[in-house]
């Protein structure tokens, strides 16, 4: 039996970071970023930075809180809910990932004073050259990588890599894409050569363990967000008065809303499930990570759809916040995998486990 129900310190994680997004970053705030092209919030950083954010998840020795991912998803989950700015849980990432390996870097990604962006391997080609690695080729939906100091770039396939490279050494441009609430990149590397010392793992578990969780990250990231748009929701059909009546009051509206929820509780579900089973280094926390992030890429579409038909017209305008969670929540059903790439992820840890246990 799976314990969902949180800590008294879980609890009161989500709650502070809540209530300090609702005071540092209002939508007005969020805009405000998108207006002046800039890729974080430096206020929000600092307060963020200072709420133990970028360390949550770093041990102790390394300068970090010692939690898991588990609570990185509380705090993405109230980023996703606010449509946060910033390369907050790329950055708690890379401090983990360092403290687990070679890294000297651990202690000031923790502290906020280095951010990191994460690659998904993707198109990227490594080689060996001497008693050094070289990558080449182009990563898509880079979030935030202008404002990074590091990449943390996590290669799965026959020869697994974790690397922590410097942004310095690669070359990077920004795209115009459907979220406005996060920056994203194209980031070129043009034979870049990686050090022994960047080099943080060579170990499959270990390259799959940061793709997982990104992937449960960015479904945590979406659970906010259609919470958010849920919320809007039920506030605008509570008051908005059609035929005399308020619009909740009809069944096809309640209907809808009845839908959101269900979808955003299997999503709940999901993603805390995948996130207890990596904090546990459990066998299957490959195949929980992307069941979740299948179910947010399938369900948030359906989720935000409905948002905005319950709206309306109104929702479609500029000024109405509603298109900024639903930009993100439809951009997070995208990056760190589509359901067609998890489920068939799905399908080959199921593969693997059944021929194990034939062959044991």
């Amino acid at each position: 039996m799976v314990d969902f129900e949180l800590s008294e310190e879980q609890a009161a994680l989500r709650g502070i970071s809540r209530d300090l997004l609702a005071s540092d970053c209002p939508p007005r705030s969020v805009r405000s970023v998108v207006e002046a092209g800039g890729d974080v919030d430096d206020k929000l950083w600092d307060r963020g930075v200072r709420m133990g954010w970028t360390g949550l998840a770093t041990p102790e020795t390394a300068g970090g809180a010692g939690q898991g991912l588990v609570e990185l998803c509380l705090v993405a989950e109230e980023l996703g809910r606010a449509a946060a700015p910033g390369p907050f849980v790329e950055t708690a990432l890379a401090s983990w990932a360092a403290a687990r390996g070679t890294a000297p870097l651990a202690s000031e990604l923790a502290e906020g004073r280095l951010k990191a962006a994460f690659v998904h391997p993707g198109s990227l080609a490594v080689r060996r050259a001497g008693q050094s690695l070289v990558l080449s080729g182009r990563a898509t939906a880079v979030h935030a990588a202008g404002c990074a100091d590091l990449l943390l770039v996590a290669v799965t396939g026959e020869e697994p890599y974790v690397l922590l490279v410097p942004t310095s050494a690669v070359r990077t441009e920004r795209r115009t894409t459907l979220d406005l609430t996060r920056s994203w990149y194209d980031v070129l590397f043009d034979d870049v050569a990686v050090a022994g010392e960047q080099v943080l793992a060579t170990d499959p578990t270990e390259a799959r363990r940061w793709v997982d969780a990104m992937a449960v990250l960015t479904a945590a990231d979406a659970l906010g967000a259609g919470e958010r748009l849920l919320e809007m929701t039920v506030g605008h059909v509570t008051v908005r008065e059609q035929f005399g009546r308020p619009l909740g009051s009809f069944q096809a509206v309640k209907h809808k809303a009845a839908d959101m929820l269900i979808a955003l509780r299997g999503l709940r579900a999901a993603t805390y499930y995948a996130a207890l089973a990596h904090d546990a280094e459990h066998e299957d926390a490959t195949a929980a990570a992307s069941v979740a992030k299948a179910f947010a890429s399938e369900n948030l579409p359906h989720v935000a759809g409905e948002a905005l038909q319950s709206h309306g017209g109104i929702g479609f305008t500029w000024e109405h916040d509603l298109h900024l969670f639903l930009r993100r929540a439809t951009v997070d059903a995208l990056v760190h995998g589509t359901a067609a790439h998890h489920h068939e992820r799905v399908l080959a840890h199921l593969e693997h486990t059944r021929l194990t246990r034939r062959a044991a």
